[in-house]
């Protein structure tokens, strides 16, 4: 298994300002899909399952606030969105952050709201169904996405490599070991839900380490 450094650690949750910022969940994850059918709706809910048991966090049905606290929306243009009932109570200037998104032709957008600890209290995911994306296999789609949301990555933490790997005996999509346990070790009980000081990324090395 590769082993992150300090540095390297310290990169995943940089902010494009060169701030470090992490948050993780604070509440179960209670999600709702749009834009798929029922048999993908159900490869993105496993994926998310998966990746909440191996940080050791929970799935629920409801969310007890907000009713669904991570919103997944799949659709081919970013002006659809425009369309979506009350979404523009949710995002703010939702109008004008569509507008660069289409202009930059993105493909994929996440946004976060966060409690009073700083830990994360909903997300809005927002994938954009290119001709390449539609040609990744949905199972990869869904891991991608659901690692991306676990913990408030920095903008460029998988800028240059993905955080998952093809295996090459079976071919199959996995999360990288490195990026696992980064999750696991965010997620141990003993670490705060959110931090904005570097020094965070020196306790999620020793950690790693001490599963090493």
């Amino acid at each position: 298994m590769a082993r992150l450094t300090p540095e390297e650690i310290e990169a995943l949750f940089l902010r494009a300002d060169g701030r470090y910022g992490f948050a993780r969940w604070g509440r179960p994850i209670a999600p709702v899909v749009f834009g798929v059918e029922d048999a993908t709706l159900a490869v993105v809910k496993g994926a998310l399952e998966a990746v909440c048991t191996l940080a050791g966090h929970r799935m629920a049905e409801t969310d007890p606030e907000l009713g669904a606290n991570l919103m997944v929306f799949f659709f081919r243009e970013w002006e659809e969105l425009l369309e979506v009932p009350d979404l523009g109570r949710l995002i703010p200037e939702l109008d004008s952050l569509v507008a660069r998104l289409r202009l930059a032709e993105a493909t994929q957008y996440r946004a976060f709201r966060f409690d009073g600890d700083g830990a994360i209290q909903a997300a809005f995911v927002f994938v954009r169904m290119t001709a390449e994306m539609a040609r990744l296999p949905a199972e990869t789609l869904a891991l991608a996405q659901a690692v991306q949301v676990i913990v408030t990555w920095g903008e460029r933490a998988f800028a240059g490599t993905s955080p998952l790997a093809v295996l090459p005996e079976s071919g199959a999509t996995v999360l990288r070991p490195e990026i696992a346990g980064v999750i696991v070790a965010a997620y141990d009980r003993m670490m705060p839900v959110a931090a904005q000081d570097a020094s965070h990324a020196l306790r999620l090395y020793a950690r790693l380490q001490g599963d090493a």
